[in-house]
């Protein structure tokens, strides 16, 4: 069975999430998708994020109507956690999910493009290639080669392999040893949360942007507010 694994902030989840989910879904026929809102992110422990519970309700209302789009509390704080945390890691959060899941399951880990061009900073990065696919939402600015060179150094192919990616547009799917990368195009949406927060205090409407649902939320719970 083909299982997705979508982490992220998710402050809020919104429509550039739902749309990189659906493309993954249909493409790779997965069963699941499972959204994982982090804790404590590696990458952005110092910049403010609204609590963990209303990043889940928000994300639990955006999905509900999807049977195969599961919210999870894979990294959710635990009874005893502060403020210093340690933070949450994906190649933790992947062999947690692995370890629910039958050994012929395959896991294919969805991702935006930013995201991924710096996926040689994470923790483990060799092993999160090793244990599961990437499926990346592309964008034409970006060239086989980007997504090449973004890989560990370890995964990384040779400069003079590498060159002709440049002339190619960052799409199909990237198979080198050690690395399945799987790049969708036109998935793509300029959408992020610092929009979503100026679009709050300038009073103008969520709708294109998120799920109606958590639109509404975010305005019953005045969240955003600066």
């Amino acid at each position: 069975m083909n299982i997705g694994l979508f982490g992220g902030t998710f402050d809020p989840i919104h429509r550039g999430h739902t749309a990189l989910a659906s493309a993954a879904e249909e493409k790779f026929r997965l069963r699941q998708i499972h959204f994982v809102p982090a804790h404590v992110p590696p990458h952005k422990q110092k910049q403010p994020l609204i609590p963990f519970l209303h990043r889940f309700t928000m994300l639990s209302l955006a999905t509900a109507e999807h049977k195969t789009w599961i919210p999870s509390l894979l990294e959710a704080p635990g009874e005893t956690d502060k403020k210093s945390a340690s933070p949450n890691y994906s190649i933790d959060t992947l062999r947690k999910l692995k370890a629910t899941l039958k050994s012929a399951d395959k896991i294919f880990f969805l991702i935006g493009i930013d995201a991924f061009l710096q996926i040689a900073t994470w923790h483990e990065p060799e092993a999160l290639f090793k244990e599961c696919a990437f499926v990346v939402a592309s964008r034409p600015s970006h060239s086989l080669a980007d997504v090449a060179n973004a890989l560990p150094e370890s995964l990384r192919p040779k400069s003079h392999v590498a060159q002709p990616f440049e002339k190619h547009p960052a799409e199909g799917d990237l198979v080198l040893p050690g690395v399945t990368v799987h790049l969708l195009d036109g998935v793509h949406h300029a959408i992020s949360a610092t929009a979503i927060r100026a679009a709050v205090g300038a009073g103008r409407p969520l709708t294109k942007m998120t799920d109606p649902a958590v639109a509404d939320y975010i305005k019953k719970q005045n969240l955003y507010q600066s």
